[in-house]
C-alpha cells in the first residue's frame, strides 16, 4: 500500500542517463521534483504517458492529463493502477571511453601495403529524446549508466568505426606515418558519420575524439616502410644542414681574409709603403737569399727599378742595385779574362733572374730587353 503523500526526486551522480524511482503505485497528491538538468516520464500500466520538465509538481488530476482518468477512479486518494516514474539526466556526459576491440586492416594509400591499425579515444553524449532512449534501450530495467550504455553501443560502434576509419584513410589518402597530424580532422569526420547512429536511439553525440592510433609497431613490413618514409626527410634535413654549415664556413673564411687585408693595409699605411713596394721587398729578399747582395752585379738592374721601393729599405736596396749596375757596366779587365763556358752560365743565370723580376713587375719588358742586350754585348 503506497503512502498518503511522498516526494519523488533524483539527486544521484552525473554518470547516470536514466534512473527509475523505487516507489511505485504512488497516489494522488504525491510531490514530484524535477531538476533543471532532468526530465521525468510517468508510466501507467506499462505505458509511457506524461513527461515533466524542471519544476515541482503535485500529482493531481489536473496536472497529469493522461493519467487523470485513472486517478479519478482512486478510492481514498489511492489508485489501484500500477504507476512508475523514470528520471532522465539531460546533462552532457563527457569522457566516455571508447576503443576498437580489434585492428582494422586496409591498404595504406601512400605506399600501397596492407596494414592493420586500431583506435581509441573519448566521446561525450547527451540525451536528445528521452522517450526514444527509454523505450529503445532501457525497457523495464531500473538504471542506465555510462558503462551500460557503452556496452549497448559497443557492437555497432566497433562495426561503424572500423568501416569509417578505413573509408576516411582511403578517401583522404592519409599517410599512416603522418596520421597523428590529422587526429583533429579525423575526429571531426568520424563524429559527422556517427551522429545519425546515435540519434536513432535518442542520443546526441556532442563530441568525439580520436586520441590514439594503434600502429603495428614491430611488424617487419611496417618497420621497413617506416624507415623509408623517415629516411627521405632525414636526408633532406641533413643536406640542408650541411649546406648551411658550408656557407657559414665560407662566410667566416671570407670575413677573416677581409679583416686580415684591412690589418695589412693599416700596417702599410703606418709604415709608409704600398702593396707594390712590399712585393718588391719580397722579390729583393728572394734574390738576396739565392745569392749574396754583392752578386747583384750579375743582374744588371738599373737604378730606376728599385728606386721606387721607398723608405730606408728602398734606399738601401736601390743603392745596392746601383752599385751592382756600376760594377756590371765596368769594362772587363784584361788581367781577369772570363772563360766562355763560365760567361755563358753566368749569362743564363742573369737572364733567369731578370725574367723573375720582369714577371714580378719590377722591370718592364723594354728594360728587360735592354739589360739582356747589354749583358750579351759584354760577353761578346
Amino acid at each position: 500500500m503506497a503512502q498518503i503523500c511522498e516526494v519523488l526526486k533524483y539527486e544521484g551522480d552525473n554518470s547516470t542517463f536514466i534512473w527509475k524511482h523505487p516507489s511505485e503505485d504512488f497516489n494522488n497528491l504525491t510531490q514530484l521534483i524535477v531538476h533543471e538538468s532532468q526530465e521525468a516520464i510517468f508510466f501507467m500500466n506499462g505505458q509511457a504517458l506524461d513527461m515533466f520538465g524542471a519544476g515541482r509538481y503535485t500529482l493531481e488530476t489536473q496536472n497529469i492529463p493522461k493519467i487523470g482518468k485513472f486517478l479519478n477512479r482512486a478510492v481514498g486518494n489511492q489508485t489501484p493502477f500500477h504507476c512508475e516514474v523514470y528520471f532522465i539526466n539531460k546533462t552532457e556526459q563527457m569522457s566516455i571511453k571508447w576503443g576498437t576491440d580489434s585492428k582494422v586492416t586496409y591498404v595504406e594509400p601512400t605506399y600501397g601495403f596492407p596494414i592493420a591499425i586500431g583506435a581509441s579515444g573519448e566521446m561525450s553524449l547527451q540525451v536528445a529524446d528521452s522517450r526514444k532512449l527509454l523505450l529503445k534501450l532501457v525497457g523495464t530495467e531500473n538504471y542506465l549508466g555510462q558503462q551500460k550504455l557503452v556496452s549497448f553501443f559497443r557492437a555497432f560502434l566497433m562495426t561503424h568505426i572500423k568501416t569509417y576509419m578505413a573509408q576516411y584513410m582511403k578517401n583522404n589518402s592519409v599517410n599512416i606515418f603522418e596520421i597523428d597530424e590529422h587526429l583533429a580532422t579525423f575526429s571531426d569526420a568520424m563524429k559527422r558519420l556517427l551522429v545519425p547512429d546515435f540519434a536513432d536511439y535518442g542520443l546526441s553525440l556532442e563530441r568525439f575524439f580520436v586520441t590514439n592510433i594503434v600502429k603495428p609497431d614491430g611488424d617487419r613490413q611496417y618497420e621497413k616502410f617506416k624507415e623509408l618514409h623517415f629516411r627521405q626527410y632525414a636526408d633532406i634535413a641533413e643536406a640542408k644542414l650541411r649546406q648551411q654549415t658550408d656557407l657559414i664556413y665560407a662566410q667566416t673564411e671570407a670575413q677573416k681574409i677581409v679583416i686580415d687585408s684591412q690589418a695589412q693595409a693599416t700596417k702599410r699605411a703606418q709604415e709608409g709603403y704600398t702593396y707594390a713596394q712590399e712585393r718588391g721587398f719580397d722579390v729583393a729578399e728572394k734574390v738576396a737569399q739565392n745569392e749574396a747582395v754583392g752578386q747583384f752585379t750579375n743582374m744588371g738592374v738599373g737604378l730606376g727599378t728599385m728606386a721606387g721601393v721607398g723608405g730606408a729599405v728602398g734606399g738601401m736596396v736601390g743603392g745596392a742595385v746601383n752599385n751592382a749596375m756600376n760594377a756590371a757596366t765596368q769594362p772587363v779587365q784584361p788581367a781577369q779574362p772570363a772563360q766562355p763556358t763560365d760567361d755563358m752560365a753566368a749569362f743564363k743565370a742573369k737572364v733567369e733572374k731578370l725574367t723573375v723580376m720582369k714577371e714580378a713587375g719590377l722591370i718592364t719588358e723594354e728594360e728587360f730587353n735592354q739589360m739582356k742586350a747589354k749583358m750579351l754585348s759584354d760577353i761578346l
